[in-house]
């Protein structure tokens, strides 16, 4: 017994200390890095993108939704009519978004609320819209109109930089969240 235990801790300290550990990654730099826990969502890192989709609306981050509801929402189609509006890009343009949004999607995403969402949905379900992701109807339950539609400041379900004061940051936690015209609004 007290040989595989020293063992299993000889293969541990040896994965432990290999040069992959001490080199880092993309999203970490360092030692331990693998062992940090993403929360949040990434933060959206690509100029394209922002300067394109975040000239209109918040450029939301990619690990909000799966890689198939971006590729629904990229096509020309769905860009001619994007939500009532004409958000047409050149082929380019959309085509590099597109590979952005997917590679970033929250498919497979290390990140925790891109975890939850993911978990959260059904074999195939393609929601158009954040707010249709079932982890976030869930997380704002207890809002109603007034919070939201009826709020001159607010107005849709999708402005989530009007309550989440760090969400450019990719944070939604509750402890940042401040409706606006409702300062006594605890969940």
């Amino acid at each position: 017994m007290k040989t595989i235990r020293n063992i299993m801790v000889a293969v541990f300290c040896g994965l432990l200390f290999t040069p992959a550990v001490f080199a880092g990654d993309d999203k970490d730099e360092g030692m331990f890095s693998f062992f940090k826990r993403h929360k949040g969502v990434e933060v959206v890192s690509n100029k394209t993108y922002t300067e394109n989709c975040g000239e209109c609306h918040f450029a939301y981050q990619p690990g909000l939704l799966p890689r198939r509801s971006w590729q629904a929402l990229m096509t020309p189609a769905r860009l001619e009519d994007h939500f009532g509006e004409n958000a047409e890009l050149e082929d380019a343009d959309r085509k590099a978004i597109l590979e952005f949004l997917s590679s970033h999607a929250a498919d497979d995403s290390s990140y925790k609320r891109s975890i939850k969402i993911r978990k959260s949905l059904k074999e195939g379900q393609t929601p158009l819209r954040i707010s249709e992701v079932p982890y976030i109807r869930r997380k704002h339950h207890e809002l109603g109109r007034r919070e939201i539609e009826d709020n001159k400041d607010v107005r849709f379900a999708g402005n989530c930089a009007a309550c989440h004061r760090k969400a450019e940051k990719g944070i939604y936690d509750e402890d940042s969240v401040s409706i606006p015209n409702y300062p006594d609004w605890e969940d």
